[in-house]
C-alpha cells in the first residue's frame, strides 16, 4: 500500500510511504536535503511501523519539527486512518 503525506515545517513537502502490513517497505521525500533524507529511507527500511514512530518522533530541526519527525507523524496519521477503516 502506499501512503502519502503532506509535510509541515519542512524543506520536505511530502513524504510517500510504502508499506507492507506493518512494515515499510520504502520510504521518498519530495524536496529536502537529499542525502539525508535518503539515509533516514534506508535506515527505517524493513521497520515496523511503531518503532520508526518510537525513534523518530520529537526530533526537532527548525519549527518544532524534523524531516524524522513529520515521518513519525504520517505513520500515526496511516495507523490512525486505518483504524477509522476497521471500526
Amino acid at each position: 500500500m502506499l501512503f502519502k503525506y503532506r509535510t509541515s515545517g519542512t524543506c520536505s513537502k511530502e513524504i510517500m510511504i510504502e508499506l507492507d502490513g506493518q512494515t515499510i517497505k520504502k520510504v521518498n521525500f519530495v524536496f529536502g536535503c537529499v542525502g539525508s533524507l535518503q539515509g533516514i529511507a534506508s535506515l527505517v527500511k524493513g521497520m515496523e511501523i511503531e518503532e520508526v514512530i518510537e525513534k523518530l518522533e520529537g526530533i526537532h530541526c527548525r519549527n518544532g519539527t524534523s524531516c524524522p519527525d513529520q515521518l513519525a507523524k504520517a505513520l500515526k496519521q496511516y495507523l490512525s486512518n486505518r483504524q477509522k477503516q476497521i471500526i
